[in-house]
């Protein structure tokens, strides 16, 4: 069963990136899973450090946008809001090319929280780095 307040379409969360740094950073949403969400950015000038590798912090925003995302759609948002609390990431290999693919799953679901674990991989599948992100769930 998903987790979803309801069914959504890629064309129903698109909304978020206009006038934002999702924007500015050419991200995408790929796929609404029955319990996952995925994204995607270019590895590119606008995402890569001087070593021309993939720059950490934009790791961060994919995976940060991608498991806020997945929140929103848990939550019912005439209700409750989401924002992000915590977020770590461990950078495992360099991006170079291509894009960025981040997949949010969930660790836990509760009233108050959401914790999320995002796998960011290069397009061969190779593991670039790995978040856990936590998302407050408030009340309206």
């Amino acid at each position: 069963m998903a987790l979803w307040f309801k069914k959504y379409t890629i064309s129903d969360i698109s909304w978020v990136i206009k006038d934002t740094m999702m924007e500015v950073l050419d991200m995408e949403f790929v796929e609404i899973g029955e319990n996952t969400v995925s994204g995607r950015m270019p590895i590119g000038p606008k995402t890569i450090q001087t070593l021309k590798l993939l720059h950490g912090g934009a790791s961060v925003a994919l995976a940060e946008t991608i498991g806020s995302v997945a929140s929103y759609l848990i939550i019912d948002p005439e209700k409750f809001y989401c924002v992000g609390q915590s977020i770590y990431a461990n950078h495992l290999n360099p991006g170079t090319k291509g894009y960025a693919n981040a997949l949010a799953r969930p660790i836990r679901i509760g009233k108050t929280s959401h914790v999320w674990d995002i796998d960011i991989t290069d397009d061969e599948g190779g593991l670039l780095c790995v978040c856990r992100l936590t998302m407050a769930i408030i009340k309206k």
